[in-house]
C-alpha cells in the first residue's frame, strides 16, 4: 500500500532536474534497490550454470524458492511504483534501472526461471475435455494463509 505513495516526494524534487545537460536518472527507493541488488547477486549464483533457453528447477519451500521468490516480490514492489509515478518520473527512473542493468538483469533470470511448459496443475485444470489451462490463460490467487 506505500509504494504508490512515494513517487509523490520525488515529483517535488523534480523541478531541480531539468538544467544539466547530461543524461539525468534518478534511484527509486534506495532501500528498494539495495536489496534488489543484493538479491541478483544471490540469484546469479544459484542460476550461472544455467544458459538462457534452459530452465532452472526450483523446489518448493527450498532456500533458493524463498529467495526467487523474494527477488519477484521486489520486482512487484519496483513495478508498483513505476506504475504510480508520473511519466518524468518515470523516465528518471528507467534511465537509473539502464545504467545499473537491473532490467536486462530481470529478463535473463526470467527466461532462466520460466518452465519449459507452464501447465498449471490447479483444481481448474482437472476438468475433463476442457483445453490444456497454463499459467499465462488462469488467474492465481497468491494468499498467504
Amino acid at each position: 500500500r506505500l509504494m504508490p505513495e512515494l513517487p509523490k516526494f520525488d515529483d517535488e524534487d523534480l523541478k531541480s532536474y531539468g538544467d544539466e545537460e547530461e543524461e539525468l536518472a534518478l534511484s527509486p527507493p534506495a532501500a528498494l534497490m539495495s536489496i534488489l541488488t543484493t538479491q541478483e547477486l544471490l540469484l546469479e549464483n544459484i542460476l550461472e550454470c544455467i544458459p538462457v533457453g534452459e530452465f532452472a528447477v526450483i523446489q518448493p519451500l527450498s532456500d533458493e524458492f524463498c529467495l526467487v521468490l523474494g527477488y519477484l516480490l521486489t520486482w512487484k514492489l519496483t513495478l508498483a511504483f513505476f506504475k504510480a509515478a508520473s511519466s518524468q518520473l518515470r523516465v528518471l527512473y528507467s534511465q537509473y534501472l539502464r545504467r545499473t542493468k537491473s532490467l536486462n538483469k530481470l529478463l535473463y533470470h526470467l527466461f532462466r526461471l520460466m518452465p519449459e511448459n507452464p501447465v498449471f496443475s490447479g483444481p481448474a485444470s482437472e476438468a475433463p475435455n476442457k483445453d490444456t489451462k497454463t499459467f499465462f490463460t488462469e488467474e492465481l490467487h497468491l494468499d498467504v494463509k
